[in-house]
């Protein structure tokens, strides 16, 4: 599925987010359909397009895009950020072998027994991250 420049750039308005030609390339890339990236996999996905876009600028706009709605920020490995164009209540399976991210409708998983919430809190959201590993044969 292709999502066309001018609906990008009203996407990104929509967000309040100017629609540069650098940002428009990169939204291009992670918003035009449901998927987990890194800012390493977005360069190399330009570089690969021929397009000369900074380590910096794209970090920039994926966690401008991050702040703004766009996508969501997932904290499942210390040393790698990734960013999840699926901004939907859901969870996620990762292969542990080769770090791929998959989306688990959040009706997939029950959650039984929450603790008590602090007063004057609400639940705000629940990350479920399920690892998977090949069998040892």
């Amino acid at each position: 599925m292709s999502v066309s420049q001018e609906s990008l750039r009203a996407k990104l308005l929509a967000h309040g987010i100017g629609a540069t030609a650098q940002r428009l390339e990169i939204a291009a890339l992670v918003l035009n359909e449901p998927q987990h990236v890194t800012a390493e996999v977005v360069l190399s996905r330009l570089g690969a397009l021929g397009r000369r876009v900074s380590k910096a600028t794209v970090y920039n706009t994926l966690n401008l895009f991050a702040a703004r709605g766009l996508l969501r920020t997932l904290a499942i490995d210390p040393d790698v950020t990734w960013f999840d164009s699926n901004t939907g209540p859901h969870f996620h399976l990762q292969q542990v072998e080769t770090g791929v991210l998959m989306d688990l409708d959040a009706t997939a998983v029950q959650l039984v027994g929450l603790p008590e919430l602090p007063l004057g809190t609400e639940l705000a959201g629940i990350d479920v991250v399920i690892r998977v590993r090949k069998r040892a044969e």
